[in-house]
């Protein structure tokens, strides 16, 4: 069989890229320990407290739809030393939100961490608003920190007569360093004797080098590969406490295994190919059938002075094009994911078409790689 227009792309602009790239550019990167691996047990804590926002031009929660946004504020009130008991009172500048925070790992009293906010009521916006005091709590009950201050919104509202116009998230915001530590996390890391290095990706070649790299570069075995996604590091021979060794580790590189995969968002139409993808020889045609269709309506009136009344006669324009034939290339044994990309590339094959054939290439068994569909 001669060689199609396909294969003759890809190996022209193969050996460009190639040409183009540096030798160092195919091999592995190294990282660092740090960037691929979290230190079990030293991990976040999620808080989240319900409070009211202050402050909003009108856009708050209507009273009688949210009825606890109230009885919120009636509580708060009250502990202020103000009795409302009894007065009827409709404020259109207050809204109920949730208040959520992730409580840092060694996070010290009198820290700030950021807090966002979202409405739980029927406001419209929270633009211009303020948080008062609200508790944060961990799924104890136990208050971990205090929230208050100035939102910051992304979204906003325009309203007209006639017409409304909202961009982006309106009724829900942030506020950065919103949050103050009342209460710490107490964790005696100092004294440990052992700790695990829990990989992110899970993978026994990482792991493994991990180990390799860790070993290498104390002198002796004090690392010990547990699964592919458990390293356990004795520390209790090395010097200084355990901050001191891992903030050695930490830093320490080694070559990350890279997993074949193709990751494909079909919302937006973005397709990411690790460098690691192979794909068999299999044979690849690109349709590129177009159906148009135009509506144009006339509109057919009576005669003056006659009788009748004024109709609509559709019409309709519908046109076919079919795409250019010999739009099919052979793709051969273990193409790289340059070639891949250059060869459909050349065929003009959109982000959307190559997604379908990637798809195809997959379920014919010659795509090598993961298919993450999102």
């Amino acid at each position: 069989m001669p060689r199609s227009f396909l294969h003759r792309t890809f190996s022209a602009l193969a050996l460009g890229a190639l040409a183009l790239v540096p030798a160092t550019a195919t091999m592995a990167a190294e990282v660092r320990i740090k960037d691929i691996a979290d230190v079990q047990g030293v991990r976040g804590n999620d808080l989240v407290g319900y409070g009211l926002v202050i402050g909003l031009n009108g856009t708050g929660d209507t009273i009688r739809n949210s009825p606890y946004t109230e009885e919120a504020l009636t509580n708060i009130l009250e502990r202020m030393g103000v009795n409302v008991q009894g007065t009827d009172f409709r404020p259109d500048n207050i809204a109920a939100v949730f208040v959520t925070a992730t409580l840092p790992p060694f996070a010290r009293e009198g820290s700030r961490i950021d807090v966002n906010v979202a409405s739980i009521g029927d406001a419209s916006s929270l633009s211009g608003g303020t948080l008062i005091m609200t508790p944060l709590n961990a799924p104890n009950g136990e208050i971990f920190a205090l929230a208050q201050g100035s939102l910051l919104i992304s979204g906003f509202e325009a309203e007209g007569d006639g017409a409304s116009l909202t961009q982006g998230v309106p009724t829900a915001g942030s506020i950065p360093n919103g949050a103050r530590v009342e209460r710490e996390i107490p964790f005696d890391f100092r004294n440990q004797k052992t700790v695990r290095l829990a990989l992110r990706s899970p993978d026994f070649t990482t792991a493994g080098r991990m180990e390799a790299s860790i070993n290498k570069a104390i002198g002796r075995n004090v690392a010990t590969l547990m699964d592919p996604g458990t390293v356990e590091v004795d520390l209790s021979s090395l010097q200084g406490n355990a901050a001191h060794a891992m903030g050695r580790i930490e830093n320490m590189t080694l070559k990350s295994a890279e997993i074949a995969r193709v990751v494909i968002d079909q919302r937006s139409g973005t397709i990411v190919l690790s460098e690691a993808v192979k794909v068999s020889s299999v044979a690849i045609a690109q349709g590129n059938l177009t159906i148009k269709i135009a509506e144009t309506p006339v509109a057919s009136q009576p005669n003056p002075f006659g009788f009748g009344e004024t109709v609509v006669l559709p019409r309709t324009n519908v046109q076919v094009q079919d795409g250019e034939p010999g739009q099919i290339g052979i793709v051969q044994e273990a193409v790289e994911l340059p070639d891949l990309v250059a060869g459909l590339n050349a065929l003009g094959v959109s982000p959307r078409e190559m997604i379908d054939i990637l798809k195809a290439i997959k379920t014919a068994g010659a795509l090598h790689a993961e298919l993450v569909l999102q």
